[in-house]
């Protein structure tokens, strides 16, 4: 609609795609099709009740379920339903909707993994309970048979629950044995086993001392140290997989003239496809004929509709907005651009899974020393004691315990926990555990423009320009397109209590603009060229009317706190920079509005992957914010990087905080807290190594039984979180 395209829509279609995550499957099958679609604007109970109420009394469905955590609907349909005609319903509900191959979304190993490490958490836990109850009897003087008899019901609870919730660690020791290497599981492990042998020993041979109470207790605080890890390291899943899931997984081919659903990947080079409008482009083709405008944010970032007629390229993943265009395809599957992003996505992934923390580097030292120091505290009793096995057993199974990396491994996730609560609170999620520790390393940030530090909400600045007779005819012009401009101005005109004007034969031409005709002759409001205008500089839709041309210029409005942030950040000694896809006007307008010296504009996505990649090389460590399908790559390259909630589905996941609030000021106390969060895991390290040099010698000595060794290593533990705790 107009020719200067450099400012936001009120919303992209395809960045509002809601949080990934598992699909409830549980009715689907004998069904029919299995349709799933991304229903961002669902929120609420009565948002669940009304979509499915509405969908289930829709013609060939047999079932519709809203999950609104993920904001999802997954329909059960009969064979010949399309998901456009069901986000058409939703549409009337006014709800916006939009198709998701469901093929691609089920449930990942890393729910999968948390499920299971909450069920092993709970085992140990409830046996815990019972064996203490025990333990408490023989600790009141049960003797002989009695204690003899409580031993042996310990066991028979702690072995098998040893056995099952200890085995994330023998997995993990065992795997790290076979590829020769030992990890912080294998020292852990080895007191596990030590522990129940010993403890089966002495129970066997009316031994007054067993031990099940303190392995159980171990179990259960180590498996709660390894799933605080879990929930802060895990991420929603891969976000090349969620690219992979806006693909279109159906298209419409041209065949004699007639129309044939077939998957995308049946399609092949020189297929002519038909897209409708509202619909996302299935391939990279050559638009052959038709007119209509084209969302083109998913790769460029540029938000404001593109025309695109007979000869235009269009890249899978954008989205057409007026009218149905023929494409000849150019590209399909695995070849679309689409896809390539994913692969650059996937590959930017990699590299930064790659970060060692803290707690990995400390582990790697601290690990092999522990079972050298158990066993030369075990030889070394053999010869002091004349060849006493029991108690050179209990001396180097409690030295063992004792330096067990219970503490070391709380370090990270206890701190991580404590941050991420009170982050939470100024409304940021930290996805990612190790995210604070890269946010203490940053010197650098990268900010996009468009969605990031504006609201991509265009809004009219000179509408006291115009006369009353020129509102009132823009108004019944825009009401009859659903242009983000047109929107834009309808609101804020419909605001100022301005009637539209009564138009005859109004018709929206795609590509263009709409007209109609007032008092005998034709009115247009669209592009500056199709109404007769001079285009201007800025954002701008152009009206004709009796005679004359008129120009409602547009703005976008900046997130709450964006200046504040790059004052905050500048503050810090933070570098800054901006680049977006949008044209070279608007963006240094907004880094000049910011602050901002450095920038850059027209950024394609592998343009902004390229610039981090360049500051990386050149030894800075970049925080990247960003909102669209555009930022995904340079959002995963980047060290550490943030989405706003409203962002699109894979930048979301492919970011590690996500900022849950309109204001986007709180990044800067990210940032500042993911230092003070660094500072306090290497107290943590302190407080772990001194603890070590003050009881491993008690343990050395003789002076600790495996169950104080237990409770000394429960106490570290203990003020490791504590430490963790002053950060809020």
């Amino acid at each position: 609609m107009t020719d200067t395209l450099h400012a936001p829509p009120a919303s992209a279609c395809p960045a509002c795609v809601a949080a990934p995550a598992a699909l409830d499957r549980a009715r689907a099958g004998a069904e029919g099709a299995r349709i799933v679609l991304s229903v961002p604007g669902a929120h609420c109970a009565a948002c669940i009740s009304t979509i499915e109420n509405d969908l289930e009394r829709m013609e060939g469905v047999s079932s519709a379920r809203l999950n609104l955590t993920l904001r999802r609907v997954s329909v059960a349909a009969r064979d010949g339903i399309e998901a456009a005609a069901i986000a058409a319903r939703l549409q009337k509900l006014g709800y916006e909707a939009y198709e998701l191959d469901p093929g691609t979304l089920s449930m990942t190993e890393t729910e999968r993994q948390g499920r299971d490490l909450l069920m092993r958490l709970g085992v140990a836990g409830f046996a815990m309970m019972n064996i203490m109850l025990l333990s408490v009897a023989v600790w009141s003087g049960a003797t002989d048979a009695t204690r003899d008899l409580f031993h042996l019901i310990s066991a028979l609870i702690a072995i098998p629950t040893v056995a099952f919730s200890g085995r994330p660690f023998f997995v993990s020791a065992a795997r790290a044995l076979r590829a020769g290497r030992l990890n912080m599981d294998g020292p852990i492990a080895l007191a596990l086993i030590l522990t129940v042998l010993i403890s089966l020993y002495e129970t066997l041979h009316s031994g007054k001392h067993a031990y099940f109470e303190a392995v159980v207790m171990l179990t259960f605080f180590l498996l709660a140290g390894r799933y605080l890890d879990f929930r802060a390291r895990a991420a929603a899943r891969s976000a090349a997989q969620e690219l992979a899931a806006l693909e279109v997984p159906r298209a419409i081919r041209l065949e004699a003239g007639r129309e044939v659903a077939v998957p995308v990947a049946d399609l092949a080079v020189g297929d002519l496809v038909l897209v409708r409008p509202g619909g996302r482009v299935p391939v990279d083709g050559t638009v052959t004929a038709g007119r209509s405008e084209i969302d083109r944010s998913l790769l460029t970032g540029e938000t404001l509709p593109a025309f695109a007629g007979e000869g235009t390229v269009l890249n899978a993943g954008e989205v057409n907005l007026t009218g149905p265009l023929t494409v000849r395809v150019t590209a399909a599957g695995k070849d679309t651009s689409l896809h390539r992003m994913a692969d650059l996505v996937a590959h930017a992934e990699a590299a930064r899974t790659r970060y060692t923390t803290l707690a990995d580097r400390a582990a790697r030292a601290y690990a092999p020393t522990i079972p050298i120091l158990s066993l030369g505290a075990f030889i070394a009793w053999i010869y002091i004691s004349g060849g006493d096995l029991r108690l050179s057993v209990n001396i180097a199974v409690a030295t063992l315990i004792i330096t067990c990396p219970c503490a070391l491994g709380l370090a990270v996730p206890a701190v991580v926990t404590a941050a991420s609560g009170k982050l939470f609170r100024k409304g940021l999620l930290i996805k990612d555990g190790t995210a604070l520790e890269r946010l203490a390393e940053v010197d650098t940030v990268v900010l996009d423009k468009t969605g990031t530090l504006t609201l991509g909400t265009p809004e009219p600045t000179n509408l006291e320009d115009h006369p009353e007779p020129a509102a009132r005819v823009a108004l019944a012009l825009a009401s009859a397109s659903d242009h983000p401009l047109a929107r834009a101005l309808a609101r804020a005109l419909q605001d100022r209590g301005i009637e539209p004007a009564p138009l005859e034969a109004v018709e929206e031409v795609p590509g263009y603009g709409v007209e109609g005709r007032w008092q005998g002759s034709r009115v247009r409001f669209g592009r500056a060229a199709w109404v007769g205008a001079t285009p201007r500089d800025g954002t701008a839709a152009y009206l004709s009317m009796s005679g004359e041309t008129r120009a409602f210029d547009f703005t976008d409005r900046l997130r709450p706190g964006a200046e504040e942030l790059v004052a905050a950040l500048k503050a810090q000694g933070k570098r800054v920079w901006l680049i977006s896809g949008d044209v070279p006007a608007a963006v240094r307008d907004m880094a000049r509005r910011l602050g901002i010296d450095d920038w850059q504009a027209e950024a394609l996505p592998e343009d902004k992957a390229a610039r981090i990649e360049e500051l990386h090389a050149a030894g800075h460590r970049v925080l990247m914010v960003g909102d669209g399908l555009n930022d995904t790559v340079a959002l995963a390259a980047a060290h550490v990087s943030i989405s706003p909630a409203s962002a699109l589905d894979a930048a979301r996941v492919a970011s590690d905080i996500v900022l849950l609030g309109r204001d986007i000021a709180p990044i800067a106390d990210a940032v500042r807290m993911g230092g003070q969060a660094t500072r306090r895991i290497r107290e943590n390290f302190w407080q772990s190594g001194i603890y070590n040099v003050v009881f491993v010698p008690v343990a050395l000595f003789g002076f600790a039984t495996p169950l104080w060794a237990a409770a000394i290593m429960s106490l570290s533990s203990i003020t490791v979180a504590l430490n963790a705790l002053r950060l809020k």
